[in-house]
């Protein structure tokens, strides 16, 4: 089977293991990826990324001329991208842009004009409802009207798309699997010696943005609830609500118990989650945002749980978008933005040792099978063979 899988998620390697494993379950899979071939994330690495090629024998990795650089909505590829699909001939054409890209029409264009009868396939996050206008309105029902299937990283996006009259198949699962290799249970004395550990301190910890969206504050809050029990809590992230954290952590006497980490590189953030007794994502839904076809965000998936689960930290997350789903019976889960629940998940896995040893037990299991990147690929496969047969 031929692959072709585009998006600019994958000028970064890191996010390219799950795509690695995929032509490594069988000897007949050849995956080619095309990503563009300069991209400017925007945020903190604010610079024009100008990617390379790599060829691994079965997998390889081909920048492709763009049109837009920092926009992926508005990304399509020049004229080389014409030349690949005539010379690959995939099977498969899937392109995570979601459903209102203009690469992935681009791609169901060439697809039927190159007579290459191969799948098309895209991936999208979204998952919340929108309405759209002329003209792209008219862009995504080209786009629904000419997939053989969709993979939507939730559930509630799988929900929307049919609401919006896809009646193809649709997999749930979501784009980026765990890295075992890297996420995996392992002691850090030294690290907690370092940051201020005590070997008995119950840590709870926090990663991601100090944003209103991430519930940062509802996690504070239920914090000063339980503020007779003993524990220690430590954040590994950045944004603009660290000086409010700091300030009420002051104002309510527990700053002495606050750890905060602000730079840690990728591949050291695991070594920090296994200093934690539990990881919370304490998401909240939110209405404020505004883009030009919809409105608000909730949570997509949380990559960060089963980033814990893997290293077998117990999880509590909000019922926030994707995180129920995630978690499932693996860990705990509490209304979004309701302190008082989130503190009684806290003092359960704080009184409880054997529940809390349980429940991490569950969560390494469930990531294992379901959440790593050979995992995922081969659910992925398996709804491609699915597409071809069908």
């Amino acid at each position: 089977m031929k692959i072709l899988v585009a998006s600019h998620t994958y000028i970064v390697d890191l996010n390219c293991e799950k795509l690695r494993a995929l032509s490594r379950l069988k000897s007949d899979i050849e995956v080619t990826v095309v990503v563009p071939k300069k991209w400017r994330p925007g945020g903190v690495q604010n610079k024009i990324i100008e990617t390379e090629y790599r060829d691994e024998g079965n997998f390889r990795i081909v920048p492709v001329s763009n049109f837009s650089q920092n926009h992926q909505g508005l990304l399509t590829f020049g004229g080389d991208i014409v030349n690949l699909l005539r010379d690959f001939r995939p099977h498969i054409i899937h392109v995570e842009q979601g459903s209102r890209g203009l690469a992935y029409a681009q791609m169901i264009t060439l697809n039927a004009l190159l007579g290459l009868q191969a799948k098309n396939v895209f991936f999208t996050w979204w998952n919340l409802p929108y309405n759209l206008k002329f003209p792209i309105s008219v862009l995504e029902n080209y786009n629904l009207d000419n997939s053989h299937g969709i993979i939507s990283g939730n559930q509630d996006g799988a929900e929307i798309l049919r609401d919006r009259g896809y009646e193809g198949p649709i997999k749930v699962m979501p784009q980026l699997g765990v890295d075992e290799t890297l996420f995996t249970p392992k002691a850090q004395p030294e690290l907690a010696s370092k940051v201020g550990l005590e070997p008995n301190d119950f840590v709870i910890g926090f990663v991601g943005r100090f944003v209103p969206e991430k519930g940062i504050m509802t996690l504070l809050d239920a914090l000063v609830k339980i503020k007779d029990k003993s524990w220690k809590f430590l954040l590994l992230g950045r944004g603009e609500l660290k000086d409010e954290i700091l300030q009420k952590a002051e104002e309510k006497g527990i700053k002495d118990r606050i750890i905060l980490v602000e730079s840690v590189p990728h591949n050291e953030v695991a070594d920090y989650i296994n200093l934690m007794s539990t990881l919370i994502l304490p998401s909240e839904t939110t209405y404020k945002f505004k883009t030009l076809t919809s409105v608000g965000w909730k949570e997509q998936f949380g990559h960060v749980i089963i980033e814990a689960m893997a290293c077998k930290v117990p999880v509590i997350g909000s019922d926030s978008g994707e995180i129920p789903h995630v978690i499932g019976d693996a860990g705990l889960i509490f209304p979004e933005g309701n302190v008082e629940e989130l503190a009684s998940c806290l003092e359960k896995l704080i009184d409880n040792p054997d529940f809390t040893e349980n429940i991490a037990q569950m969560g390494y299991t469930k990531s294992m099978a379901q959440y790593t990147n050979i995992a995922l690929a081969k659910q992925q496969l398996e709804f491609y063979h699915e597409l071809i047969d069908s």
